[in-house]
């Protein structure tokens, strides 16, 4: 079964946020790890940091999340991340990412 992810990268605790959505959150991650595409929101403000993310089985119910994420207020977003990331580290530093590809 293929999921969906909505995402929210950081570039330190409570820096400068980022909210998107894909179907593949290991290499999208990866992809803004290593800044694939300079010119991007992420890599200019060097958004690297995995704080947040929701799962979902649907693409148009994960878009509809994201959206209105986006719509919230800042202290909302912050609060949402620190009830699952109270540390607000990167989520993904354990990860095995395979930097040598990408999808």
């Amino acid at each position: 079964m293929k999921f969906w992810n909505v995402y929210i990268m950081s570039n330190k605790p409570k820096g400068v946020l980022y909210i998107g959505v894909t179907d593949n959150l290991d290499e999208r991650v990866k992809e803004h790890k290593l800044k694939v595409y300079p010119q991007s929101f992420t890599a200019r403000y060097n958004c690297d940091k995995l704080v947040y993310f929701e799962k979902f089985e649907n693409g148009e119910a994960a878009v509809k999340r994201e959206k209105q994420m986006k719509r919230w207020k800042r202290d909302w977003k912050i609060r949402l991340i620190e009830g699952f990331n109270p540390d607000l580290v990167d989520i993904s530093l354990n990860w095995k990412f395979n930097y040598n590809k990408l999808r």
